[in-house]
C-alpha cells in the first residue's frame, strides 16, 4: 500500500504525458507470455509484440492495440500495462510499432498498420489466437489508425488483409474529425496530403464492424466532438457504435486507467473488455 501511495504521490508532479513506464513498474509478471520483437516488415520500427494469456478467452480472441503520440512519438515496451490487462482478461494482445512522421508522413503509419494487421491474420492461429475474430484497438493518434483501417479504406485490403475478420472496433480519445489542423507540427505529419483523405469520419459507409467509442469530457488534447460526430455518422450509415463519455477523464487518465495503479479514475478496462466478449 505504501508502495501504491508513494507511485501516486509521483504521479501528481509528473506533467501530463508523464512516461508510461512508470505504471509498467507496477504490471505483474504472471498471467502471459511475451514473444517479442517480431518482424511484420523490413523497417526496423516495422516490429511488434505478442502477448499469449495463461488463461485464454474460450473464443481466443484477439486485440491489436495502437498507442498515440502524435504520430510522431512511442514505443510498443512501453504498452506492456495495456498489454497485460488484457491478457489477463483472456485475449491474446498484439501491440506493434509503425514508422513515425515526418519519416513517413501520413498515410505511412496507417500502411504500417494494415501490415501488423496482416501479420495477425497470416500467423495468429501459431499461437493460439483465431484469425477470424481480431479486433483493433487505438488510444489518441493510435485511434486514428485504427479508424482509419476500420472505416471504408483500401488499407487493410491492400495489405491483404481480409475485413471480414475484423470483428470491432474501439476508439480512445482519438482525432477523427479535426479539420482544420490545429497546429504545425499536425500539418506536418499530414503534408502533401488532400486533407479530406486524413480524416476517418470521412470514409465511414455501410458495413463497418461493431465499433465502441471512449472519450473523457476533461479531454483537452483531442476535443470530445470527435468521438461523439464519428459515433452519430457510424450510426447514420447502418452500424452499430455506442460511445461511452467519462466525467472528468482526461487524454492521459483514460489510457492509463488501463494499469491496475491508476484503474479507479475510469472504466476503461472493464468497458473494453465487455464490448470485446460481446462480439
Amino acid at each position: 500500500m505504501k508502495f501504491r501511495q508513494a507511485l501516486l504521490a509521483l504521479f501528481a508532479f509528473l506533467p501530463a504525458c508523464s512516461p508510461a513506464s512508470l505504471l509498467n513498474v507496477t504490471v505483474p509478471d504472471d498471467g502471459y507470455r511475451k514473444v517479442a520483437d517480431i518482424a511484420y516488415g523490413a523497417d526496423p520500427r516495422q516490429r511488434l509484440d505478442l502477448y499469449i494469456p495463461a488463461k485464454p478467452d474460450p473464443q481466443r480472441r484477439v486485440v491489436v492495440f495502437i498507442y498515440g503520440g502524435a504520430w510522431n512519438s512511442g514505443r510498443r515496451q512501453d504498452y506492456l500495462f495495456v498489454a497485460q490487462a488484457l491478457a489477463n482478461a483472456g485475449f491474446h494482445v498484439v501491440i506493434p510499432d509503425y514508422r513515425l512522421s515526418p519519416n513517413p508522413r501520413f498515410p505511412g503509419f496507417v500502411e504500417d498498420g494494415a501490415g501488423a494487421m496482416r501479420w495477425v491474420q497470416d500467423n495468429i492461429a501459431t499461437h493460439g489466437g483465431d484469425p477470424s475474430r481480431i479486433f483493433l484497438a487505438g488510444h489518441s493518434a493510435g485511434a486514428h489508425i485504427a479508424l482509419m483501417l476500420a472505416t471504408d479504406t483500401p488499407y487493410l485490403r491492400n495489405a491483404g488483409f481480409d475485413r471480414a475478420r475484423l470483428r470491432g472496433v474501439i476508439g480512445i480519445a482519438g482525432p477523427y474529425d479535426f479539420l482544420p489542423f490545429s497546429s504545425n507540427s499536425v500539418r506536418d505529419v499530414f503534408a502533401g496530403s488532400d486533407p479530406a483523405s486524413t480524416q476517418p469520419i470521412n470514409f465511414v459507409a455501410r458495413g463497418l464492424p461493431p465499433a465502441l467509442f471512449l472519450h473523457g469530457d476533461a479531454d483537452e488534447t483531442v476535443l470530445l466532438r470527435n468521438s461523439e460526430r464519428l459515433g452519430v455518422a457510424w450510426q447514420a450509415a447502418g452500424n452499430q457504435a455506442e460511445l461511452k463519455v467519462y466525467r472528468g477523464v482526461g487524454h492521459i487518465s483514460i489510457v492509463s486507467a488501463f494499469s491496475d495503479l491508476l484503474r479507479n479514475r475510469a472504466p476503461t478496462l472493464a468497458d473494453t473488455v465487455s464490448f470485446l466478449r460481446g462480439h
